[in-house]
């Protein structure tokens, strides 16, 4: 078994943290370590962050700087994370910076990477229902889950991958659609394209059905809204081997119509998950905040709706007059580069 690398930066004790990682880790082997320096390649890690009430861990911060900077690289690796804290507070913002700065260095993260233990544990209560445990073995049966989803993963290849594009935007005036043509033209035909536009409020939100009416249309492949969701967007996710976000910045977040595409996901996948789907998206925004929107989609769609995370899984630009984003000073390069990454971990 490939040994796994435990990363706990520290920052004073946490006995809970460390007894669950004892019980998990019994029987694995691995290395652990309080901190990464330079280049680490082709490892399974498992960061394990413990972020007190205030959600600051000097150590962790250590280790964010060092991953922004580029002096840790993680080519090749694979990640999750168990991110425990000392409140209902900061576990999940911990997370997603986690995982967009490793993301960059190089590293994939699994679907659904975090366990993610609040102060009360009560984030576990639907878990520890359904499985009969209480609320502290259920936080050590999902890290051991994480755990052999880590080892395990291995990305699944194609011959003739296909990508489902999910956008918003206007082809007259996006940036965001013109950076995504010319990765296309890097592509090439080694892909299949399927591109559902979901402008002018043609997606109703999903306003929360109760769990056994979502499940009873979920399992018939439907909702019970339907519309573009149902008849475009599902059958062609069912078949994708990746889904393609592209997302203008909207006031730093993801435009309506995207936040409502992936809260109507969920009808789906109460029947099919999504751990063998890519996901990658391209961020533009008119300022600044490229960043905050990234990690909206690896909360929603990794943590919450299991896609898989492929190593620099989002091109982040600014730009914000229509046509400018492909005259971004070094903009071929960047794109050529998010196509080779695409290219190296989708097809054979």
């Amino acid at each position: 078994m490939e040994k796994l690398l435990v990363v706990t930066p520290r920052d004073g004790e946490n006995p809970r943290m460390d007894a669950v990682l004892r019980a998990v880790l019994s029987g694995v082997p691995h290395e652990r370590v309080e901190s990464v320096e330079g280049p680490v390649e082709r490892r399974r890690i498992l960061f394990a962050i413990s972020v007190g009430g205030d959600g600051v861990n000097l150590g962790y911060a250590a280790l964010l700087r060092r991953l922004r900077r580029g002096d840790v690289t993680l080519e090749g690796c694979v990640g999750g994370l168990i991110v425990d804290g000392g409140s209902e507070l900061y576990t999940k913002s911990a997370a997603t910076e986690l995982v967009l700065a490793a993301n960059r260095a190089g590293c994939a993260f699994v679907g659904r990477p975090l366990v993610e233990a609040t102060g009360s544990l009560s984030n576990f209560n639907v878990l520890a229902r359904l499985g009969n445990l209480d609320l502290l073995d259920a936080y050590r049966e999902s890290a051991g889950q994480l755990i052999g989803r880590i080892l395990a993963f291995s990305p699944p290849r194609r011959t003739h991958p296909e990508l489902l594009t999910l956008h918003a935007s206007s082809h007259r005036t996006s940036n965001t659609l013109a950076l995504w043509e010319s990765v296309k033209e890097r592509l090439g035909e080694e892909m299949g394209w399927r591109e559902v536009g979901l402008r002018n409020g043609s997606v109703v939100d999903c306003s929360g059905c109760p769990y056994t009416m979502c499940l009873h249309f979920g399992e018939r492949g439907g909702c019970f809204y339907g519309g573009v969701m149902v008849e475009e967007v599902y059958p062609a996710l069912r078949r994708a081997d990746a889904l393609v976000m592209l997302c203008p910045n909207y006031n730093d977040a993801l435009s309506a119509n995207l936040t409502a595409s992936i809260n109507r996901m969920t009808a789906l996948y109460r029947t099919v998950q999504f751990y063998d789907k890519a996901l990658y998206a391209i961020v533009v925004s008119g300022y600044s905040g490229g960043d905050i929107v990234a990690r909206q989609l690896i909360s929603a769609l990794c943590m919450n709706k299991s896609f898989y995370l492929p190593p620099r899984f989002a091109l982040l630009e600014t730009a914000n007059d229509a046509g400018t984003a492909l005259n971004l000073p070094g903009i071929g390069g960047r794109l050529d580069g998010f196509a080779r990454g695409m290219a190296a971990q989708l097809l054979p």
